[in-house]
């Protein structure tokens, strides 16, 4: 894939791009947790099939600034800020796990700028609290301080013993045993995981997309008056269904579309071809 990254400074602030695709209708996506503009998952059949894909790195992730994610209302006023610089009016809106409370206070607040939203495996409301061991956990293994080391093993460990480092780490994705998942992979996709854990960094973002959960509100889902399409695994084992059937049930155009992929990655395993198609295909439909 063809992949142009910018960098766009403005009121002493940084924010990283990718765009991928040269051509074709805007997709603005709202990567998930431990990603940045370097994002794949998805990409190529979205490119293939005519569309752009703008990804800025949201705030504390890659080299865009930690400032902007200070909060939902101030980062959403820079996304603004970074459609504006690049032209662009009007986008298809794609907000993936913990990304999600981006693209909804996004498309709540700027209605004009959103044509649809597409909901993956999305954090639809409080998520991760301090009473919760895994966030407790991740305030120390994804603190500033210590993330890169964090994902250098990761990686490392991926690198030398795929098979065994998947296997560790299939607990967190999905709620089915490795026996089920096994039945369900693809040969690609333990080399998917590999790709996704060397260009996974936390940077400040993460434990500022822990912080933000608890910004999103009923309020917020209600007002968002375009078509939503809400695609989740009935397995996921990051990001509970619960938040799906929420968001289903919140925002009043919406379509729930409930998959029979092995976990939270979407984009791997069997079924994961249906993913593309429906999301293609839900897109087309409201092509202008």
């Amino acid at each position: 894939m063809e992949r142009i990254l910018g960098t766009y400074f403005v009121d002493d602030q940084t924010i990283e791009y990718s765009i991928t695709g040269k051509e074709g209708t805007p997709i603005l996506v709202m990567h998930g947790g431990h990603s940045n503009c370097y994002e794949e998952f998805g990409y190529k059949l979205l490119v293939k099939s005519g569309f752009m894909l703008i990804t800025p790195s949201r705030g504390g992730y890659g080299q865009t600034s930690k400032e902007i994610g200070e909060n939902l209302s101030k980062a959403s006023d820079y996304y603004v800020k970074l459609l504006d610089y690049l032209k662009i009016n009007k986008v298809d809106l794609l907000a993936i796990s913990a990304g999600g409370p981006s693209g909804l206070y996004f498309a709540s607040h700027y209605p004009d700028r959103v044509k649809t939203l597409t909901l993956q495996s999305a954090v639809t409301k409080e998520w991760l609290t301090p009473k919760d061991k895994i966030y407790k956990a991740a305030q120390v293994l994804f603190h500033p301080a210590v993330e890169k080391m964090t994902w250098k093993l990761a990686s490392g460990m991926s690198n030398i013993f795929p098979k065994f480092t998947f296997k560790q780490m299939t607990p967190a994705f999905s709620t089915l045993s490795y026996k089920e998942i096994k039945d369900n992979l693809l040969d690609k996709d333990i080399d998917e995981i590999q790709r996704m854990n060397r260009r996974q960094r936390s940077g400040y973002g993460f434990l500022i997309d822990l912080s933000q959960t608890k910004e999103i509100t009923s309020k917020n889902l209600q007002s968002i008056s375009c078509p939503t399409l809400i695609m989740h695994s009935k397995y996921d084992g990051s990001v509970p269904l619960e938040h799906a059937y929420y968001a289903d049930q919140q925002i009043r155009d919406s379509e729930l579309c409930l998959l029979d992929t092995w976990g939270h990655l979407i984009w791997l395993g069997r079924g994961s071809d249906h993913v593309n198609e429906r999301l293609v295909k839900f897109l087309n439909n409201f092509s202008l």
